[in-house]
């Protein structure tokens, strides 16, 4: 039986970056009405430039991720991912506990926070398992995808 390990966690990976971006895309949805998001006082980019290249790394470590785990079948690969997907689970967490201590509190921001630590939390699993499967480490690829 086939596990398709690396197709699961593409899938999963595209899947929550898509979510990451109705995130961000949920937050301004308010200036289509004609509400102000403002929630900084920052006077210029320069000032916002350091979130601005954490928002970068967020969304570009997970792309990287996803080329790593199309290209390679390494065992340290493997293992270094899983890590790093647990992090991704962890940083996930802390954010949803974090919007839930601001006032007032967004529900719907919270439920699509929710949705994405579940979609991360399958990623975990289907990370750790193709992690402990050894067996397809030098199989060929007709062999792997057969």
């Amino acid at each position: 039986m086939a596990h398709n390990y690396q197709e699961k966690i593409v899938s999963l990976w595209s899947v929550f970056l898509l979510g990451l971006l109705f995130h961000t895309q949920l937050g301004l949805m308010p200036l289509f009405h004609g509400l102000n998001v403002v929630v900084s006082q920052a006077q210029n980019m320069e000032a916002i430039a350091p979130v601005m290249w954490l928002m970068l790394a967020f969304f570009a470590l997970p792309m990287a991720a996803i080329v790593g785990t199309v290209m390679t079948h390494a065992r340290r690969f493997r293992t270094i991912h899983f890590w790093f997907t647990a992090l991704y689970t962890l940083l996930n967490l802390s954010h949803l506990i974090a919007d839930l201590m601001v006032q007032p509190i967004i529900w719907y921001q919270i439920m699509l926070m929710l949705i994405l630590f579940i979609i991360g939390l399958l990623i975990n699993l289907v990370a750790w398992q193709w992690m402990r499967d050894g067996r397809n480490i030098h199989m060929k690829d007709s062999e792997r995808f057969a």
